[in-house]
């Protein structure tokens, strides 16, 4: 068994020595990483300093500019809502005085027409039945003056008649 051991102990130690330059090889790679990621890293904040530098002075600059936006916004808003509560009180005044003059006018009418169909009722009791009468009688007249001459023209027809079959 001795020769085993020896065996294993040799091939522990190449596993090892394969183990420990594997190691070394990543830590070179990740060392040239490393390095790499610094060169962009500097490249990168190299390019991003100045914009970073120009858009915090931009924004130092356009703060004062827009809390003035913000605040006239605020006011602008302010003076709208207080304009629409105020043509709110006139509109609704304004149908308030509409309502009113319509329910006015509805009751002049109403007075009107009710005025008109009792003057109508009236004419029609004391004008147009006595004109009813008086068209009656002269109807009646005039019927009979009918009468009376359809009688002499027949007693006339008559007497022509006789004499016409005389005549013959």
């Amino acid at each position: 068994m001795p020769g085993w051991v020896d065996a294993f102990v040799v091939i522990a130690g190449i596993a090892i020595l394969i183990q420990s330059i594997m190691l070394v090889a990543m830590f070179f790679e990740l060392k040239n990483a490393l390095r790499q990621m610094t060169t962009i890293a500097n490249e990168f904040q190299n390019r991003m300093g100045p914009i970073l530098l120009r858009t915090t002075r931009i924004l130092d600059d356009s703060e004062g500019k827009i809390q003035s936006i913000m605040s006239d916004a605020s006011e602008i808003t302010r003076v709208a809502r207080s304009q629409a509560q105020k043509v709110d009180r006139v509109f609704t005044d304004a149908l308030e005085r509409l309502r009113t003059q319509i329910i006015r006018a509805d009751q002049i009418l109403t007075g009107t027409l009710e005025v008109i169909e009792e003057t109508g009722s009236k004419f029609k009791t004391n004008v147009w039945k006595p004109v009813q009468q008086a068209s009656a009688i002269i109807k009646g007249i005039k019927t009979g003056i009918e009468v009376l001459r359809s009688s002499r023209n027949r007693e006339e027809a008559e007497v022509v008649t006789q004499d016409e079959e005389l005549f013959i």
